[in-house]
């Protein structure tokens, strides 16, 4: 499978996905920690991608999402951005409302 398809492949089938470097037991930047950290308090499982480990995704999500820093967050196959726009919707309350409570609020 091309890392293209691959990255397609992994962001829709993930409704909250993170490609971050490190793990979210063991960040290996400050920005992936915080990020962790806000996504955490929302209560509900993600998935993630070690980016760091995974040399090829870190390479070419870049190009594929128009956003060229780690961490990045998707959700419903949205790119939502990086570590200060998810801090900055967690201090609002806007990250816990698209992470939560999002599933009825298409009508």
């Amino acid at each position: 499978m091309d890392i293209m398809e691959t990255i397609k492949d992994q962001i829709e089938n993930n409704r909250v996905i993170l490609y971050m470097k490190g793990s979210p037991n063991q960040p290996q930047c400050g920005f992936s920690a915080r990020t962790v950290q806000a996504l955490m308090g929302c209560g509900q499982k993600f998935a993630y991608v070690d980016v760091l480990s995974n040399p090829e995704i870190r390479a070419n999500l870049p190009a594929y999402g128009n956003w060229p820093t780690f961490p990045q967050l998707w959700v419903d196959g949205e790119l939502i951005g990086g570590c200060d726009i998810v801090c900055d919707m967690d201090d609002t309350g806007e990250l816990r409302e698209l992470i939560v409570g999002e599933s009825d609020s298409e009508s």
